[in-house]
């Protein structure tokens, strides 16, 4: 633990880099926040701090910057975790939500539009996978010519959609059939019980070619395959324009980056398992190509138990205390429109 003048000249640092990203000086520190310490204090201080590793400066005559475990610090001792609500975040929400509710993909895009729109960095979030959910409900429409619309309602009250091919050439009243045969089947059945038994039932019964039954059992399949987690980052372009980003090779770098959903589930798999915001600081990030970025997410729920995350992706330099907030409002809410929806 660092001393109360450690802590408060950290806290100075830090908050007048997230301003500008500069390297911060002592006598700026001493102008801009009024300490009744002199720059010289300040100065040894800054020293002491680089000495620890809080600090760093990245040329000799520059003033210093935060490093990853001067950020770390700085959110777990000095933020603090009470951070309240963003009103504004759910008044937006409240707006966007009205025209999707109850389409899990759709409230997810929203959540990261509106999280990217209100920080001016990425929004992030994770559909709930599939592995727990309960089939409640699903329905077969016919969509163009040689297509099927598949919803699946789940029981956490939200809907699922996802195009198939018609490769048996199957009418309305046909898909109408299969639908009441496979409700009647699986209905409260989790995702994972359904396909162990859809193997076990398609091994088992080839002589059901043919018959409505055997391909009811491969819609089914086919409906539910891939049926898993997705990722929805939105806001590239916003924070581009950033001063963090001049260098053309690291923007492709990040582009690329976020637009493998692979690593990104694998990266959210890990926050799934914790309860609360989590705060990865740049080279605690496990994907080598966002050393140079924080992630600031949380699980939503479902019945208590972790259903999806949402979240923000911005530079190192971030308004931490700020982001916190919004990520924790966006996790409640989140948890209550779901909630609600699957008590409905």
């Amino acid at each position: 633990m660092l001393d109360e003048r450690a802590e408060r000249v950290l806290w100075a640092v830090i908050k007048s880099y997230i301003e500008s990203p500069d390297p911060v000086g002592s006598r700026y520190i001493t102008k801009k926040y009024a300490f009744k310490y002199s720059p010289a204090t300040i100065r040894n201080i800054m020293a002491d701090l680089e000495e620890m590793g809080y600090l760093r400066q990245p040329h000799t005559s520059a003033g210093r910057i935060p490093t990853d475990k001067g950020y770390r610090y700085f959110v777990e001792h000095i933020i603090g975790h009470d951070v309240g609500y963003d009103e504004r975040l759910i008044e937006e929400l409240q707006k966007r939500f009205t025209h999707c509710a109850r389409d899990m993909d759709d409230l997810l895009n929203e959540a990261t539009q509106t999280l990217s729109t209100i920080s001016h960095f990425l929004g992030l979030a994770m559909s709930p996978g599939p592995e727990g959910s309960t089939l409640r409900r699903i329905e077969l429409v016919p969509y163009k010519e040689d297509s099927i619309a598949v919803m699946i309602l789940t029981d956490e009250g939200v809907i699922r959609h996802k195009i198939i091919k018609n490769d048996y050439d199957l009418s309305a009243n046909d898909l109408d059939e299969i639908a009441r045969y496979i409700n009647r089947r699986f209905t409260g059945y989790t995702i994972k019980e359904i396909r162990t038994e859809l193997v076990k039932e398609l091994i088992e019964d080839k002589n059901l070619c043919d018959t409505l039954i055997e391909k009811a059992l491969h819609l089914c399949n086919e409906s539910l395959n891939e049926y898993g987690a997705n990722v929805f980052i939105t806001g590239l372009s916003s924070i581009l324009e950033l001063p963090d980003f001049t260098d053309v090779e690291k923007i492709k770098e990040l582009s690329r980056t976020i637009e493998n959903k692979h690593k990104m589930i694998k990266l959210l798999d890990r926050i799934i398992q914790t309860d609360g915001v989590q705060v990865v600081i740049g080279s605690e990030n496990p994907i080598k190509e966002m050393s140079t970025m924080s992630i600031i997410a949380s699980t939503y729920k479902d019945k208590d138990r972790p259903a999806g995350i949402i979240g923000i992706i911005g530079p190192k330099r971030m308004d931490y205390h700020s982001v916190i907030s919004l990520v924790d409002t966006a996790a409640r809410y989140l948890t209550k429109i779901i909630e609600e929806e699957g008590g409905s």
